[in-house]
């Protein structure tokens, strides 16, 4: 991976003081920011398989995979965190390493909310699948507009409502209070609840960020002599 500082996504957590060891750690022995960049994509893989897998059965088997479910996601954004920070921080980027950023990115988001629709099927909620493929296209539909910015010369826009940490803390909310399902209504149906407000979060977002474009790209143009 390779970044300028002026293309980061800004986050709190790249200053906190284990974070900061974790990636001085990884620099000083040679794991490259491309390697983290695809392990986040191993990790999607697994979370994904497991939010699938709950989705065909009941009980405590669900909700370990659940669990389990909902530690990638979060292992997944420190990934996400990391290849940067050993990038930048550390200077281990290349110079193809802005593919290798933005692909499994766009991966991890695929593969968790489309697995997270099929985590939905065991109370026959039909319409969960599609909804998570919704999801997934819509946080690509959201980044391509960002990057999109990016090929006309300007700042990536991060804003929200729903940006990819938000949605994937939404995600991993959703995913442990799914849990607790049994208890009061059928299994899954936290998961419709959550990602039904990521789809429309996502949207609202893509259309916040479109208007940002088209704003910057009338405001670049009047200023062109």
């Amino acid at each position: 991976m390779s970044e300028q500082p002026a293309n980061r996504r800004p986050l709190k957590t790249r200053n906190a003081g284990w974070v900061k060891r974790l990636a001085g750690v990884l620099a000083k022995n040679g794991v490259s920011p491309n390697l983290i960049s695809f392990t986040s994509v191993a990790f999607a893989v697994l979370g994904a398989s497991s939010l699938g897998l709950s989705g065909l059965i009941t009980g405590w088997p669900r909700v370990i995979l659940l669990i389990v479910a909902a530690f990638t996601i979060q292992l997944r954004l420190l990934c996400n965190l990391l290849d940067g920070m050993v990038a930048v921080e550390f200077g281990k980027g290349k110079p193809s390493g802005a593919i290798w950023n933005e692909l499994p990115d766009r991966f991890a988001d695929f593969l968790l909310l489309a697995g997270a629709g099929y985590a939905t099927v065991s109370a026959n909620f039909v319409m969960g699948p599609a909804l998570g493929w919704l999801c997934a296209v819509l946080a690509v539909i959201a980044a391509y507009v960002r990057e999109l910015g990016r090929g006309e010369g300007l700042p990536p826009d991060f804003t929200g409502p729903l940006a990819k940490p938000q949605r994937m803390a939404v995600l991993t909310i959703a995913v442990l209070v799914s849990c607790f399902d049994g208890f009061w209504t059928h299994d899954g149906t936290t998961l419709m609840i959550g990602l039904g407000l990521i789809a429309v979060l996502t949207g609202t977002t893509i259309g916040v960020r479109v208007l940002n474009l088209s704003r910057a790209l009338k405001s670049k143009s009047s200023e062109t002599p």
